[in-house]
């Protein structure tokens, strides 16, 4: 699966005041657009930014890179329409657009957006109004609206890419954002739980309030794990979700990945939930001969519910053979995949035991773990 973030920084945004746009203004040390883009990092494959067609000096000047620069239109509609129009023929399937003014977005919004892509085609977050509305003239109020059914809306919005391109080329606008102009094509878009840290730079104060939330301890867990499976009668093994010809199979009640069993392990560890066979109980027929990848799958996905992203894991294959060095950048890529990450973010590696121990005698392959996570 193909997936790319659009970030819109053409607007102006005089109202957060300044000499610069918002987007460039500065925020605990790198510009507000720094940010926005930095919270996408091994969660989509392509990034893409619109820059108003003044700001493309500023661009250069900031060092900041992505792998396509388009310059916007004259409203939100046009530059995001630039944007997409730009992306085509790039095998994009999803693509999530987010305003570069949001620069605090948390992962789990990200990975929240994206798990619902699968059974939606568009889908974004949103918080439900919680304060008693008002309607006033003349700083009088002059009535009351019922809250109930009222979100605010905030982003990434995302969508497939063929229903939102198709969207905004069909689209009469002006739309408020892109969820309104998925809607007007008929476009279902899932809600998901969105987060006041993602808040929308408008403002001076939202500046200082943007800064104050970024100065705050961020929650960084640790965790490790191992494991270890034995030699059996077989022509192959699985490893860090690589079928690897061998002459002889890894056996376990799963497919016995021990590399992809010690980072899900790590992760779990990292979380303080245990370990694989709390989750996935060996006693229970249903994971005889499972696929790991299930296993991983969960305890990301458990990672990102309780708010975390995985920063790091690092993986380490203890044995003789079979060789690892020719499969490493495959292990890397399925990690990678599997976890939403990627692959700098990945290290697989191996050692010998030099002979001595179970795996130096041959008799089975060990692993050991370690995995990053960052709550922000």
């Amino acid at each position: 699966m193909h997936i790319a973030a659009l970030i819109v920084a053409a607007g102006r945004g005089t109202r957060a005041g300044g000499d610069i746009p918002k987007q460039w203004q500065d925020l605990r040390g790198a510009p507000v657009l720094a940010h926005a883009l930095a919270a996408f990092d091994g969660h989509v494959q392509t990034t893409v930014v619109v820059l108003h067609p003044d700001d493309h000096a500023l661009w250069e000047a900031t060092g900041l890179s992505a792998d396509l620069v388009v310059t916007g239109g004259a409203t939100r509609d046009a530059s995001v329409r630039a944007g997409l129009e730009a992306m085509q023929d790039r095998g994009i399937d999803h693509v999530l657009i987010h305003d570069a003014a949001r620069p605090l977005v948390p992962a789990t919004v990200i990975s929240d957006v994206i798990a619902a892509l699968a059974d939606h085609p568009g889908a974004a977050p949103a918080l439900a109004v919680t304060d008693a509305l008002w309607t006033g003239t003349e700083g009088t109020v002059t009535g009351s609206r019922d809250r109930d059914g009222l979100f605010r809306a905030q982003t990434p919005q995302g969508f497939h890419f063929d229903a939102i391109l198709a969207a905004h080329r069909g689209g009469s606008g002006p739309f408020a954002d892109d969820v309104a102009a998925a809607r007007a094509a008929g476009v279902e878009v899932a809600m998901v739980q969105g987060f006041e840290r993602n808040l929308k730079i408008t403002g001076p104060d939202d500046l200082a309030r943007a800064a104050q939330l970024m100065g705050q301890r961020m929650d960084i867990r640790l965790g490790n794990g191992y494991d270890v499976h034995r030699f059996g009668p077989g022509d192959h093994v699985w490893l860090c979700g690589v079928k690897v010809p061998h002459d002889r199979s890894l056996q376990g009640h799963s497919d016995a990945d021990v590399g992809m069993h010690a980072v899900t392990d790590a992760i779990y560890g990292a979380l303080g939930m245990g370990d694989i066979g709390q989750h996935f109980p060996p006693s229970d027929p249903q994971w005889k001969g499972a696929a790991s990848h299930i296993f991983l799958e969960h305890a990301v996905a458990l990672a990102a519910k309780h708010g975390f992203g995985i920063s790091n894991v690092d993986c380490t294959l203890i044995c003789e053979f079979p060789k690892i060095g020719p499969h490493q950048h495959a292990m890397k890529a399925a990690m990678a995949q599997i976890m939403g990450l990627t692959q700098d973010r990945i290290s697989v590696k191996a050692t010998t035991s030099e002979r001595l121990g179970f795996t130096g005698r041959g008799e089975g392959i060990a692993s050991i773990a370690t995995a990053t996570l960052v709550k922000t």
